[in-house]
């Protein structure tokens, strides 16, 4: 374990204007799990947070846990883990790379300027995230940071955390599991099976059909001067119309009936295979 000890940052304000962070969920859940997970007499965790960073746009991909000792008097962070799981991120996935790191608690203390301190050293302008599991408000704040000095012009006494824009990014697949998730949560039994494709088909039917309807009652609204026309959602419309593949109903069903046919002969296939298995299995019996 090594202590860190306190140190000005040397940070380009100028360089931070408009900075914004987007976290993905996957960050978000990882961090509630290290917290549930952590010893008895740890008060809160800590981690790395990777990432990418893309003009004003720090994006959040990934985290891991960073193992460290604090008390009132001072803080101790294993840095050589720390380093270690870096280099063994950075060999799935090259494009990710430190952006900072993540602590448990609602506010930022003063130990949180000696472990900003190290990643300064590893990354340019690191973000700081604070997520407050000890759920002092109504819900689970979340909160981004990033460090400034404070002082006269080359004369820097300290450093002071400020806080940045925080959204929640998602791709389509995280966006189908947080739903999924959000859907079961108040559920009293802990696990949930995952729906089967024809049942999740008719239910992603069923919504589209509803949003649907929604828009053409919208369109008609405008049309008869009931609802003031919008510009923006009337553009929005076109590019949703214009991306709509046109293919002929007839077309349309050969490459359903082709689908479907390979489907059957997939699981024709699947079921043979599992037939030769147990027959196997009974023949070296004997």
């Amino acid at each position: 374990m090594a202590n860190e000890a306190f140190g000005t940052l040397s940070s380009s304000p100028e360089l931070l204007v408009g900075l914004t962070c987007r976290v993905h969920p996957v960050v978000f859940l990882s961090i509630v799990d290290s917290y549930e997970r952590r010893n008895e007499d740890a008060k809160r965790v800590i981690g790395t947070l990777l990432g990418t960073v893309e003009k004003n746009t720090v994006e959040v991909t990934n985290c891991f846990t960073v193992p460290h000792n604090e008390s009132e008097e001072e803080v101790a962070v294993d840095i050589e883990f720390a380093r270690n799981m870096t280099d063994l991120h950075r060999k799935v996935n090259l494009q990710e790379v430190i952006v900072g790191w993540y602590s448990t608690g609602y506010d930022v203390s003063e130990h949180s300027v000696l472990i900003h301190d190290y990643y300064s050293r590893e990354c340019k302008n690191p973000v700081h995230i604070t997520v407050d599991t000890s759920l002092k408000q109504a819900h689970m704040s979340m909160k981004a940071y990033i460090s400034v000095p404070v002082g006269v012009p080359e004369k820097t006494i300290g450093t002071m955390f400020t806080p940045i824009p925080l959204q929640l990014a998602y791709q389509d697949s995280e966006r189908v599991g947080v739903e999924y998730l959000l859907k079961h949560k108040d559920r009293v039994k802990r696990t949930s099976n995952l729906p089967k494709d024809l049942k999740q088909v008719s239910v992603d039917c069923t919504q589209m059909l509803a949003k649907l309807d929604s828009v053409i009652e919208y369109i008609d609204n405008v049309l008869s001067g009931k609802v003031p026309s919008d510009s923006t959602i009337g553009r929005s419309l076109m590019e949703l119309v214009n991306n709509v593949t046109k293919i002929k109903p007839e077309d349309f069903q050969d490459i359903v009936s082709s689908n479907m046919k390979d489907l059957l002969m997939m699981l024709y296939l699947s079921n043979l295979t599992k037939t030769q298995l147990i027959i196997g299995e009974k023949i070296n019996q004997f």
